[in-house]
């Protein structure tokens, strides 16, 4: 069996990057935790830091606390 082979240049693939197409998920795209979404424990762990995060610049004058080993 033959088929017919496409072949891009360079420039024209560049050029595909910025489009607006190229930016966005299809539509009927699944979502797989960790591939085309983030993780759920990614989700919680980025959470938590932007609570550590928002506790600590609302006491700028205490020491951050660490957990002993």
């Amino acid at each position: 069996l033959a088929g017919t082979r496409i072949i891009y240049d360079r420039k024209f693939l560049l050029e595909c990057k910025n489009s607006p197409v190229a930016r966005t998920p299809p539509c009927c795209l699944p979502q797989i935790p960790g591939v085309t979404s983030l993780a759920q424990s990614s989700l919680v762990k980025l959470e938590e830091l932007k609570e550590q995060n928002e506790n600590e610049e609302a006491m700028p004058g205490e020491q951050p606390r660490h957990a002993a080993p």
